[in-house]
């Protein structure tokens, strides 16, 4: 048991943010995003809301995902503000991925919105830590274009976008983040 203990606090002390330009050319098995998902969905929730939605953008997915990402920015950017690298970026992030997940918050009204939001994070946390012990790189990222991508979702009233969870398969080793000392972050009551 001491061993699973210190493999689970490694794992989590050593997932980072892994960014599409690391991703390989391996694809993500559908069963194995599915077991990610079912990770995320045992994520603690108050009153039991499981505020989390998913979409799961793979293969030809990718790139309707990538058109309406780009869309999307062309029409909200305004022309001064409008960079064709950002464009071919936002493009590019995308089919480097081996799957891309959009994140999305369903308001009960039953709890304060804040603890959804929070019971999503903490889906997401389970699932990049599920695919972090599968060696599958992540970051969850938040395009200005988000509030745009409702009814491409087909999103309800009560229901948005709150960011996008981009996967793939990498090389890079683990390592511990970069953090200032945790003393500075602690206040003792004993």
């Amino acid at each position: 048991m001491r061993e699973l203990t210190h493999e689970i606090q490694e794992l989590i002390k050593t997932r980072r943010s892994i960014f599409p330009k690391s991703y390989i050319d391996k694809p993500i098995k559908k069963e194995t995003i599915l077991e990610l998902l079912q990770c995320a969905d045992q994520a603690p929730n108050h009153k039991l809301t499981q505020p989390w939605r998913f979409t799961i953008f793979m293969g030809e997915g990718l790139i309707k995902l990538a058109n309406e990402l780009t869309n999307q920015y062309e029409l909200i950017t305004p022309k001064e503000k409008f960079l064709q690298k950002k464009r071919d970026s936002m493009r590019e992030k995308v089919l480097q991925s081996g799957a891309v997940i959009a994140i999305c918050l369903h308001e009960s009204g039953k709890i304060p919105k804040w603890e959804e939001k929070a019971a999503v994070a903490a889906a997401v946390q389970n699932m990049a830590l599920a695919a972090s012990a599968q060696h599958i790189g992540s970051y969850w990222s938040t395009p200005a274009v988000l509030h745009e991508l409702k009814p491409f979702l087909k999103l309800l009233d009560n229901e948005s976008c709150i960011g996008l969870f981009y996967m793939g398969y990498h090389n890079e080793e683990p390592h511990y983040g970069t953090r200032s000392p945790l003393e500075e972050k602690l206040t003792w009551v004993e």
